[in-house]
């Protein structure tokens, strides 16, 4: 298996810089994974993937440059065959949730997909985690490289079940 080079951070001049080569680089169609599962990105992602809460009563308001400069190592992330890929978590129902793949990178770089269909995932987010957070994901199981769960409708908001019922209309 060869080993994957990872790029040195990325520097751009500002949050819109970013924002462009986001949409640039991911959502202009959709990215595979290692093991074959087409991984599609939305613009509104950015929003999420790249901002953070600035207090407990916040949800993401505040630009990350710090998961910013690890913008380009999503999509080798995903690539990555030596990556440790695990088994999401709901948190709501406190449980292992198969329609959730995370793969840690780097050390500490997670990147959270989540399974919509057969071979087709959404990028959920991004981030760089505290040691706390490290304990806590290598806790859960590995991901079983032949296990593909697909999400299941309550498992998505109405937006997204309607953006799904656009698509296969």
């Amino acid at each position: 298996m060869a080993k994957v080079e990872y790029p040195p951070f990325l520097e751009l001049d500002s949050e819109d810089d970013y924002r462009k080569h986001f949409h640039n680089e991911y959502c202009a169609g959709p990215i595979p994974t290692f093991d074959g599962i087409m991984v599609r990105f939305r613009k509104r992602d950015f929003d999420h993937a790249f901002f953070e809460s600035s207090s407990a009563k916040s949800k993401d308001d505040t630009f990350s440059d710090d998961r910013a400069k690890r913008m380009d190592w999503v999509k080798l992330a995903l690539s990555d065959p030596s990556a440790d890929i695990r088994v999401g978590y709901d948190n709501k129902l406190r449980q292992d949730d198969f329609a959730r793949r995370v793969a840690i990178v780097k050390g500490n770089f997670i990147v959270i997909i989540r399974i919509v269909r057969d071979k087709q995932a959404e990028f959920v987010t991004c981030y760089v985690a505290t040691s706390w957070t490290m304990q806590k994901i290598k806790k859960s199981r590995k991901w079983p490289r032949e296990q593909l769960k697909i999400a299941k409708p309550e498992d998505t908001t109405e937006g997204e079940q309607k953006e799904q019922a656009d698509e296969s209309a």
